[in-house]
């Protein structure tokens, strides 16, 4: 009997107690607690790259590879990135054993050596659909706060050319708060190919989107512009330019300083942007031995 009634208090207890720990309204341990950040348009990102890159015989490329291998983020490429002349063999042998290995974080732009291979087919089948979802070699993409564009200078880029119709369309539609542009020939560059007016219209429709900075190639320098107006001139509310044909090809020299140039350089490298919500930096990194260097800040306009 008194063992009967010992199981009764016991059964009795067990009832209770898990009565007490269902509570139908409290969280679960997980609830309201904060979920891990996926970076969002809060996260500062890396973006990090160079033009004129993949010349076979040169040690340039390679050296400029192993910058590449200490930095995060997205890899960008400025055009010229298989010499000389963008077929599958210069993809194979003179740019894949060193930024190759970065192709699966690089978005690229073609240069005027991809089309020495008619319609860039090499450089299409190279990168895929990294290059963009079809052939035109324009496309965009967000990383953070920031819209990057990829545009072709080597296809028609005057007003009411179908680039540049896209890119109105683009930058209309885009909620991004800051926005970047690149591709291949500079709109002005004090280097040996000089300036590219036939750019002007897609540069316009970017500075008159407020468009913080583009980037190019072609020019085998390194070159930091102030903010520009279209034609060319510092203007505080203009997009600012640079030149990165540093990454591994044979370097030239700045000719006549173009106006609005700030900083000029002669050394392999790369340049790295930390694109935060609002602003941006940049640090030119040279390769070891080198010693040139720039760095700066800026805000989104």
């Amino acid at each position: 009997m008194k063992r009967l009634l010992l199981c009764l208090v016991i059964v009795l207890f067990a009832a209770i107690a898990a009565d007490c720990s269902e509570q139908p309204n409290a969280p679960s341990p997980a609830s309201g607690s904060a979920t891990p950040s996926d970076g969002g348009s809060s996260a500062t990102e890396v973006f990090v790259g160079a033009g004129d890159i993949g010349r076979c015989g040169s040690a340039g490329p390679e050296a400029t590879a192993l910058l590449l291998d200490r930095q995060p983020g997205t890899v960008f490429t400025l055009g010229d990135n298989a010499y000389p002349r963008g077929r599958e063999e210069d993809f194979r042998d003179c740019y894949a054993p060193s930024w190759g290995r970065h192709r699966s974080r690089t978005r690229p732009v073609p240069g005027n050596h991809e089309y020495e291979t008619p319609g860039a087919t090499a450089y299409f089948a190279y990168f895929g659909s990294r290059a963009g979802t079809d052939d035109r070699g324009y496309y965009a993409y967000t990383l953070g706060a920031w819209r990057i564009i990829a545009l072709n200078s080597e296809l028609p880029a005057s007003a009411g050319s179908a680039q540049a119709e896209w890119l109105q369309t683009e930058l209309a539609t885009t909620r991004s708060a800051c926005t970047a542009a690149y591709w291949h020939r500079p709109l002005v560059s004090s280097g040996l190919h000089g300036d590219n007016p036939d750019m002007i219209d897609l540069f316009r429709l970017l500075y008159d989107a407020g468009a913080e900075f583009v980037l190019s190639g072609h020019d085998h320098i390194y070159e930091r512009f102030d903010r520009l107006s279209p034609s060319g001139r510092p203007d505080s509310r203009g997009t600012r330019q640079f030149i990165v044909g540093t990454g591994g090809t044979q370097l030239s020299a700045p000719q006549r300083v173009r106006m609005g140039s700030e900083v000029q350089g002669t050394e392999w490298g790369i340049l790295r942007l930390d694109l935060a919500p609002g602003s941006y930096r940049w640090q030119f990194l040279p390769v070891a031995g080198g010693s040139f260097q720039d760095s700066g800040f800026d805000i989104c306009r």
